[in-house]
């Protein structure tokens, strides 16, 4: 299928050929009839893609900071690759759409195939969304008019926090699309609605739509408002223009709301202007100034929108759900009219019409028609499948080959696994991500063969023989089970596992397909893999109960997270103790040649959860060998991430970030340089020679579990206190 994407790199827009999306539970898979482009969000997009780099960091300060934190923990290269790399990950466009339902996912009831629907999917022939982010439309709405559901429902949102009331005058500051919406929504609440904007054109339709305007560019706006009043001033001002950073106005206008609004009047942002306040114009009116967050309550938060949890109608009555459904009703009424604001409606494949003079454009509303018939939609051939080919495949014939399916395509995934096994010399065949466009980008820039949104299309192809797994941590364990059944070997980002019912699957999968197959499994425990573990290993020598006993303790100044990242949900993530901190368990079980016997966890606060992202790991090893794993997200960004030390028969290794090992009391030995190479190209290299050439796993699969079963014992080990045990097994 074709999808809209603006490359913040280069600047250019491009229509970019994806596979379809497949439906997912919990959401609604939508073959898409019309979208609506929002000349104002979509312009800043495409302007701050054409900026030079120096433009691009003056925007965002904020960003610049976090870059200078990185340089002075990371160095200078480093630093340099991530924000490259990040500016070279080009962003979906819209979030106004209008479709027809072609398939709903489990759990799903009030929605059906067939269905006519809005949502705020993407600029793309089909789209998956979340049930909560789409509205069925009304018979008498046709899809022209629907498309303005999502962009009316911003501006309702503001209309909502500044709470008017029958008869108060409302400023509406910005006559763009929104601000024309927003001005007949507040008309149609019983207001007086006086429209600013510094263009005629959009002075003129305004007043064809019954609002009373003013021109910013030859009136006193502020003695204007003020004189209509009768001297009181404005009950509340709406603004929803949106300004460039740094220009002249873009200060000046919140100056202008302040001193037109009535004494404790209200003030609402919905665009984007400048935000230098003065103290003195709020203070003496007592003013309350809200910045209003898109559609509405829901908006951002990841358990009413991607999991589908609907806030109580008693406790919350307007959520972005039903601040579509009013948009929908109004269109359908008659009540809101949106047919004078359309300029022109364009088919996708001519999308430059917009987008190439997008700056100088006089539109107010362009939208982007799509086909609607199964003829016109294969004019170009069948653009609607789950997989794209993008290079003809050159696939080695030995039964091992190295020949390897990515499932997952995420920035980790991006930025360390698919270049690291490129280095390694692997065969990268295809590469599957759920939205398909990910997965597209990466597959271009690496030579994979194939983009898929579908992973049984690595299970199944026969080319393959080595699946990597790097998709949210919930669908580690179930993708290792379905691979090892596929007969695949699999390699499979950390965490293996998130509760001890899945490991319990996984442990089972792999004793019953490798009698037959004899399958590799293989875990992201990438560190052990750094050439200074690898030297600090040599200097330490021995391995298993003989191997003399030491104490090694691990420290992460790992940062912090959003809270609401999915990382955080135990049920998705399992948290950062699991999917992170797991490393150092299996990077002390390879330094001590041994293997955990017990385990103690004990967090920062009063009352830790197992989502605790500061806490502190004793582990006690076989071999009477000792861990201290310190997991830290409170310290700065700004020290380094990673220190490993070990104390063995009177000497001292010190491990600072990877960039260089230190011994002490080693003889000819005092330090080795490791680059902060954490070892992700070598353990692809051995992985993919082991493959082509037969040999034991790198790492033993029973260290695998005995690594995850210690970490989420650590988790039990919280909420029962004291020592956990863990089970000691000997799987092959």
């Amino acid at each position: 299928m074709y999808q809209l994407i603006q490359n913040l790199k280069s600047g250019e827009t491009v229509l970019e050929t994806v596979p379809a999306p497949q439906v997912r539970a919990g959401q609604v898979l939508i073959r898409t009839r019309r979208t609506l482009v929002s000349l104002g969000t979509e312009r800043m997009l495409v302007d701050f893609g054409k900026a030079n780099l120096l433009s691009k960091a003056r925007q965002q300060p904020d960003k610049v900071k976090q870059v200078i934190e990185k340089i002075q923990s990371d160095g200078l290269l480093p630093t340099l690759e991530a924000v490259f790399r990040k500016l070279d990950q080009p962003l979906p466009l819209g979030y106004c759409h209008v479709g027809e339902v072609v398939a709903v996912g489990t759990g799903i009831t009030d929605i059906s195939v067939g269905d006519r629907v809005a949502s705020n999917g993407q600029h793309a022939e089909m789209v998956c969304i979340p049930r909560n982010l789409v509205a069925k439309i009304p018979d008498s709405v046709t899809d022209d008019q629907a498309a303005f559901t999502v962009i009316g429902a911003i501006g309702l949102q503001g209309i909502r926090l500044v709470n008017p009331t029958l008869g108060e005058t409302i400023v509406v500051v910005g006559l763009g699309l929104i601000g024309l919406l927003t001005a007949q929504l507040l008309r149609l609440n019983g207001c007086r609605v006086i429209g600013l904007d510094l263009d005629e054109r959009k002075l003129t339709l305004a007043r064809t739509l019954g609002i009373d305007t003013l021109n910013s560019a030859n009136t006193d706006v502020v003695k204007a408002v003020i004189d209509v009043t009768g001297g009181t001033g404005a009950d509340g001002v709406l603004i929803t223009a949106s300004t460039k950073p740094n220009a002249s106005r873009s200060d000046e206008i919140m100056t202008q709301a302040a001193r037109m609004s009535r004494k404790r009047g209200r003030i609402v942002l919905i665009g984007v202007v400048g935000l230098n306040l003065s103290r003195a114009d709020f203070f003496e009116k007592e003013l309350t100034f809200q910045v209003s967050c898109s559609y509405g309550p829901g908006r951002y938060d990841a358990d009413y929108e991607q999991a589908g949890h609907d806030y109580p109608l008693p406790f919350v009555r307007w959520t972005e759900n039903r601040n579509f459904q009013t948009i929908l009703h109004l269109l359908g009424t008659g009540q809101l009219q949106v047919d004078p604001l359309i300029t022109e409606i364009v088919p996708l494949a001519d999308y430059q019409q917009i987008y190439g003079r997008m700056n100088g454009s006089a539109s107010i509303a362009s939208l982007l028609s799509y086909p609607d018939t199964p003829e016109a939609a294969t004019r170009f051939g069948d653009r609607l499948g789950t997989l794209v080919r993008l290079r003809a495949a050159d696939i080695p014939l030995a039964k091992s080959a190295g020949v390897v399916g990515i499932i997952g395509a995420g920035n980790f995934a991006g930025s360390t696994l698919v270049p690291a096994l490129q280095k390694a010399g692997a065969t990268l065949q295809t590469i599957v991500s759920a939205n398909g466009l990910s997965g597209t980008l990466l597959a271009k820039k690496h030579g994979i063969a194939q983009s898929t949104t579908n992973y049984q299309d690595v299970l199944t192809d026969p080319a393959i023989d080595l699946c990597v797994i790097t998709t949210r941590h919930n669908n580690h364990a179930k993708l290792v089970v379905e691979a090892l059944q596929a007969g695949k070997h699999v390699f499979v980002e950390k965490p293996l596992a998130i509760y001890e019912d899945e490991l319990a699957d996984v442990i089972n999968a792999h004793q019953t397909t490798d009698q037959v197959n004899e399958r590799m499994v293989m875990v992201g425990f990438n560190r052990r893999f750094a050439p200074t573990a690898r030297k600090a290993k040599a200097l330490l020598g021995g391995a298993g109960s003989d191997a003399v006993p030491m104490n090694v303790i691990a420290t992460m100044n790992a940062g912090a997270i959003p809270a609401n990242s999915w990382v955080h949900d135990r049920a998705v993530g399992g948290g950062r103790i699991l999917g992170e901190a797991c490393h150092y368990v299996d990077l002390i079980t390879y330094l001590t040649g041994s293997r955990v016997v017990a385990v103690c966890m004990n967090a920062m606060g009063q009352h830790p959860s197992e989502i605790t992202d500061s806490a502190s790991i004793l582990l006690r090893y076989e071999n009477g060998s000792t861990g201290v794993i310190n997991y830290f997200a409170n310290g700065s960004k700004a020290y380094a991430k990673e220190r490993i030390e070990v104390y063995s028969q009177e000497r001292t290794l010190i491990l600072d970030n990877f960039k260089s090992l230190k011994g002490y009391g080693f003889r000819g030995f005092s330090s080795q340089s490791g680059g902060q190479d954490k070892g992700h190209t070598e353990q692809f290299r051995r992985l993919i020679d082991t493959l082509r050439t037969g040999g034991a796993p790198l790492i033993p699969f029973a260290d695998l579990v005995n690594t995850t079963a210690a970490t989420l014992a650590a988790l039990r080990s919280l909420h029962e206190g004291g020592w956990a045990q863990v089970p000691m097994n000997n799987y092959q």
